[in-house]
């Protein structure tokens, strides 16, 4: 064996050595220097192949790349059992009793307004209404004219419209246009259905108003459909979202697509009618709007007015929750507030 290869040999066990007694992370990386790393021992020595005669070459060669191979995977080796060693020593450091059970962990939440929808929806639902899934995107004809809003109407200016490239089509202003296609749907067949859904009006955001909001519209068609029977669902409605006991009001308002057409109150869920700040000392909360479906969108839907009749109501979601939950400013409700959607959802 050439005096070279027996050098070779020697370090070759002497690196092995120094690899053993690695502790740390840092001294692996030391030792990957002093012998693998460009200037390593054992680089410099596999550089001296040269001076040894040719024939013997060949054999130092091989024998120092199975060297180089070995001393590398057995660092790979070291340095992982040297890492894991130090994490458990880490850990042990901090105290941690695995025995204790785990911290808990925080889940989401349904968003209010989902709620608030899914709470109606049950309501009406348990009281034979269907739920019918009603376009977002109307034309005028729909969202305004069938609905008793010809052209010019006055109505119109309540609802500020956000208006598309496309003539005559636009994001719906309430969910009363479902009624038409609801109608159209079943007509001359009796119906009872609700209407969920977004709407769009192009007004400023305050504290009572947003841009987009929630609704719910209901809708009864059938012979003999009367006022009475509008109350009953209402008072149904209010006991059962608001509490047992309940009481409403109506206050004559007006609509087009509704005649009569009234404003619904319901007695403070929190003074009980006393006066609050809540319901602004009035003893009343504002919950809907309702009348009789007007026969000229009774006619419009498909159905004779001299032989059906029929109610409708249409609420804000949000409103129902800021009344039910005390909330007095509906731009909470998409803020992204966390705080908000814990204390309410």
């Amino acid at each position: 064996m050439s005096n070279l290869l027996q050098e070779l040999e020697q370090l070759y066990q002497d690196a092995s050595a120094a690899l053993d007694g690695c502790q740390t992370l840092e001294e692996t990386e030391a030792w990957h220097a002093a012998y693998l790393g460009r200037k390593g021992a054992v680089t410099a020595i596999v550089r001296g192949v040269g001076q040894l005669p040719r024939e013997e070459r060949p054999a130092f060669g091989k024998r120092a790349n199975e060297i180089k191979v070995t001393l590398e995977a057995a660092l790979r080796g070291r340095q992982e059992r040297v890492a894991l060693a130090e994490m458990e020593q880490a850990l042990s450091a901090e105290g941690i009793d695995v025995t204790l059970p785990g911290r808990p962990q925080q889940i989401g939440k349904l968003h209010p307004t989902t709620v608030a929808l899914r709470e109606i929806v049950d309501i009406f639902t348990q009281m034979g209404f269907e739920v019918f899934d009603a376009r977002e995107v109307e034309t005028d004809e729909l969202n305004f004219e069938l609905l008793n809003f010809p052209p010019g109407h006055p109505a119109r200016e309540m609802q500020d419209s956000f208006y598309t490239d496309t003539e005559d089509v636009i994001l719906r202003t309430h969910t009363s246009p479902g009624q038409i296609h609801a109608m159209r749907k079943y007509a001359p067949e009796p119906i009872r259905v609700i209407l969920p859904g977004k709407c769009y009006r192009n007004e400023d955001v305050t504290a009572r108003s947003e841009m987009m909001f929630y609704q719910v519209e209901g809708l009864v068609v059938g012979r003999n459909v009367t006022f009475s029977d509008l109350k009953g669902v209402l008072l149904n409605y209010a006991n059962q979202m608001y509490g047992e006991g309940r009481k409403i009001r109506f206050r004559k308002s007006y609509f087009p697509f509704t005649e009569p057409s009234v404003e619904v109150d319901v007695d403070c869920i929190l003074c009980g009618g006393e006066g609050c700040r809540v319901c602004k000392y009035t003893g009343w909360l504002e919950i809907l709007g309702a009348g009789m479906v007007h026969p000229v969108v009774l006619r419009n839907g498909g159905y004779d007015p001299a032989e059906f009749s029929g109610f409708a109501f249409g609420m804000g979601i949000e409103r129902q929750a800021m009344n039910k939950y005390s909330i007095d400013d509906i731009r909470y409700f998409y803020e992204n507030d966390a705080r908000f959607l814990e204390r309410v959802g």
